[in-house]
């Protein structure tokens, strides 16, 4: 579309004044939407023409301002209105028509810069609340942090590093034993994530005779970041080990897939 030949082929002007049909006055809308060089073109023939035809503003227009004052909620705030002599011509169907337009176009400027707003006023409520949620998630990571640190760090600990076995010599996990509470803290940093329909399992042992008891599935060590994970043991332990199983575990660990073992000696730090 030809925007600069469609603005000078005069067909504003005649919207302007409403000479149109109201199939061209809808024509003319949709694009004053659609092109801004066209809606200004529409503003600036208005604002001449009230300006022409503003010394011969009619008695009666005065609920023209009335509409004004209702639209932009002005309240009882009294808007003077000064009158003048009858022109010779009535322009009163004229500048009332212009000016409900100018209201009108007005308003919808508003409406949208409302909607707007409120789009804006919405991202920033989920903005403001998704940060808080990572300020209240860092704080809690801050306070376990320190709490696993506590726990690590105290004197009666037993610390016992399981190594890699057999074609699994790189695989490699430390159990942090504290017998007070009987609990376990289990970094199992240097195992791979789980292969699908597999879960580690872990296992503390008896050596004599030779006696397994599972302590547990590791059902979310593909999603769990730091790969520590606390595990409650009531038993006397002598060794721990862990294996890969099928989903749900196994009743005895499988030995070809047992990928770290670590023995509690005296000596262990």
């Amino acid at each position: 579309m030809d925007i600069k030949a469609y603005i000078e082929s005069g067909i504003l002007e005649l919207y302007v004044a409403g000479s149109l049909s109201e199939k061209e006055s809808k024509e003319v809308y949709e694009l004053m939407l659609k092109h801004p060089e066209i809606l200004q073109e529409v503003l600036e023939i208005e604002a001449s023409v009230i300006k022409l035809t503003s010394a011969v503003s009619p008695k009666s227009s005065s609920h023209i301002f009335n509409i004004i004052k209702e639209k932009l909620k002005l309240g009882d705030n009294e808007v003077k209105v000064v009158s003048i002599n009858k022109p010779k011509y009535n322009w009163f169907t004229y500048t009332g028509w212009a000016a409900a337009l100018i209201v009108g176009a007005g308003l919808l400027w508003t409406l949208n810069q409302n909607k707007q707003l409120e789009a804006d006023i919405t991202t920033a409520d989920i903005e403001n609340a998704y940060l808080e949620e990572q300020i209240e998630a860092a704080k809690n990571d801050l306070a376990a942090t320190k709490n696993l640190l506590n726990v690590l760090r105290d004197k009666d600990i037993i610390a016992v590093p399981l190594g890699g076995q057999g074609e699994f010599e790189n695989a490699y996990a430390k159990v942090y034993w504290n017998k007070a509470d009987n609990s376990i803290y289990l970094d199992a940093q240097g195992l791979p994530n789980a292969p699908e329909g597999k879960v580690w399992q872990v296992w503390s042992l008896t050596l004599n005779p030779l006696t397994p008891t599972s302590l547990g599935t590791i059902d979310d060590f593909n999603t769990d970041d730091n790969k520590i994970f606390a595990i409650a043991n009531t038993f006397e332990s002598q060794a721990f080990g862990i294996t890969l199983e099928p989903e749900g575990g196994s009743e005895s660990p499988t030995m070809e897939q047992l990928y770290t073992l670590g023995v509690v000696t005296p000596s262990t730090p």
